[in-house]
């Protein structure tokens, strides 16, 4: 029990799930230490707050005008909040559940079995497992453990749990679909061809990623972290979870939980969309709480460019606006290792390349 109590105090803990379960956890051991203010939190019943919902139903299969009207609708979103529900996305449910099920399984491994997919900081790499970001630079250690799988350009298979390859290829599949088809409205939307941004970006040899995080019930959920804010450095990320909440987006200075409809996606605009519209589309900044209740599984889905695309600001939209470059062009391989660099622990990593 005093090895365990050693380890509730230190750094050496590779498993919140392990250390959430231990007998010997009664509060938030030091290290995870965070303080959330309830006063930054947004009123859920403020119509302020009422969070868009996107129907793409509308903009796959509805009239030339309804999917008008979407393309219409995703400016004020894009602008006001970058964040949005995607619904009707012709993904079904049963294999978003199947996913999160899978995902389960993963995390339910023995801790030697998960370990073996345990990395360093190379941000291509085909698997990683481990928890918080990085052990040796965080000042918090978060509530959370996190599994990632490269899944586009290349789809690797991952064989533990034996059902997760199966799925992961369809999920991986169809959620690209979906996310093919916001970037194709949202360049109609910043008036550019429905390709604009496909081709610029690369992304028929784009990043695709899936990274599942464990979030185990909490013994004191206000005074800890599941992921502190931050922004994604894709293109788009869609998100999906369990029935458990947790997700938080920043909206007019505060921060609002999302909840959504269980076969809907969440969708937030990363960096390099902020970057490409020169600033007027928002990467919304977001965190993911804990609660004492039950575990959250939830599944992020990011989607950027090819790791060797130089994103810029867009001319055309640079000379439409009469506005110069805002930010400075970065190779996107180059933008996610200064993400993962100590430099930007909970800073923007925006701010580092503004012109």
């Amino acid at each position: 029990m005093a090895a365990v109590a050693r380890a509730l105090e230190t750094s050496n803990v590779t498993s919140i799930k392990s250390l959430a379960e231990s007998p010997a956890l009664s509060s938030v051991p030091s290290a995870y230490a965070f303080n959330i203010n309830p006063n930054d939190e947004a009123d859920p019943n403020d119509p302020e707050f009422a969070i868009p919902i996107v129907d793409m139903s509308l903009l796959t299969s509805g009239s030339p005008d309804q999917r008008t009207q979407i393309v219409h609708d995703l400016v004020k979103i894009c602008e006001e909040w970058g964040f949005f529900i995607a619904i009707n996305h012709r993904v079904p449910e049963s294999l978003m559940k199947g996913m999160i099920e899978a995902y389960h399984g993963f995390f339910s491994l023995p801790d030697e079995e998960k370990e073996e997919f345990k990395s360093g900081n190379d941000v291509l790499e085909m698997f990683k497992y481990g928890t918080s970001y990085n052990l040796a630079l965080d000042k918090v250690l978060l509530w959370r453990d996190f599994f990632k799988v490269r899944t586009h350009p290349e789809f690797h298979s991952h064989y533990k749990p034996a059902s997760f390859s199966e799925i992961s290829l369809e999920f991986s599949k169809r959620s690209r679909e979906v996310a093919l088809e916001i970037t194709r409205a949202i360049s109609e939307s910043l008036g550019l061809e429905p390709d604009y941004i496909y081709n610029t970006m690369n992304m028929d040899r784009g990043l695709q990623m899936l990274a599942g995080n464990y979030y185990p019930p909490c013994p004191q959920p206000e005074n800890a972290i599941g992921i502190p804010h931050h922004t994604d450095p894709g293109l788009v990320t869609l998100v999906i979870q369990n029935e458990m909440n947790g997700l938080q987006v920043e909206h007019n200075g505060k921060w609002l939980t999302v909840n959504g409809p269980p076969n809907g996606f969440f969708v937030n605009l990363a960096d390099q969309m902020q970057i490409l519209t020169n600033g007027k589309y928002k990467s919304v900044m977001h965190r993911a709480t804990v609660n004492n209740k039950a575990t959250r599984i939830s599944i992020a889905i990011p989607h950027g460019p090819s790791i060797d695309t130089i994103i810029a600001p867009a001319p055309e939209l640079c000379e439409r606006e009469g506005q110069a470059p805002k930010y400075l062009a970065m190779n996107y391989k180059e933008y996610m290792q200064l993400v993962q660099s100590g430099k930007n622990y909970m800073k923007l990593t925006l701010d580092h390349i503004r012109a």
